[in-house]
């Protein structure tokens, strides 16, 4: 399976902790990094009185369920030093699950697709940009939603080349 992974952080060195994230993406067993966005930062959703986040998009793929790739970020996101200090407050790793491939899931832990990624410019803007014509699975395009996150603060981290840090 396909899916798209968002990525953010906020806390001790959020570009470096994002760019750790996706080398430890790119090592794991059973995934493989199929390509992400460049890093951008963003302003808090939120609380405001915590630092910008910086946030990106992957494409990866997964050889398990799609529980099975929680879990396998879940422990990822531990690894990385994983803080939640209040709700949507600062983070130091936070991945999501966007989409998987057409997939609908709805459980206690697991919803697919992520239910606020349409209301968030730092999913949006870095998803079309590795995936310019996605799809939600009932067919809606992504860049459908552009235009009601315009207002939301977000610019691209030029000073960073993702790339050259990750092979």
């Amino acid at each position: 399976m396909q899916a798209f992974i968002g990525l953010g952080s906020n806390l001790d060195q959020p570009a470096q902790r994002l760019i750790s994230a996706l080398c430890a993406l790119q090592r794991m067993p059973g995934l493989q990094l199929l390509h992400h966005s460049r890093l951008y930062r963003s302003a808090p959703i939120g609380p405001q009185d915590q630092p910008d986040y910086v946030n990106a998009v992957a494409l990866v793929r997964f050889a398990g369920a799609a529980h099975d790739l929680l879990h396998t970020l879940q422990a990822l996101e531990l690894a990385g030093g994983r803080q939640r200090l209040r709700h949507w407050g600062e983070r130091t790793l936070d991945l999501d699950i966007l989409l998987i491939d057409d997939q609908c899931i709805n459980t206690p832990d697991l919803q697919v697709p992520h239910p606020q990624m349409v209301n968030r410019a730092f999913v949006l803007q870095p998803l079309l940009e590795i995936s310019p014509h996605a799809l939600l699975p009932d067919g809606t395009p992504l860049g459908s939603f552009l235009e009601q996150v315009r207002e939301q603060r977000l610019s691209p981290l030029e000073e960073l080349d993702c790339d050259a840090l990750i092979e």
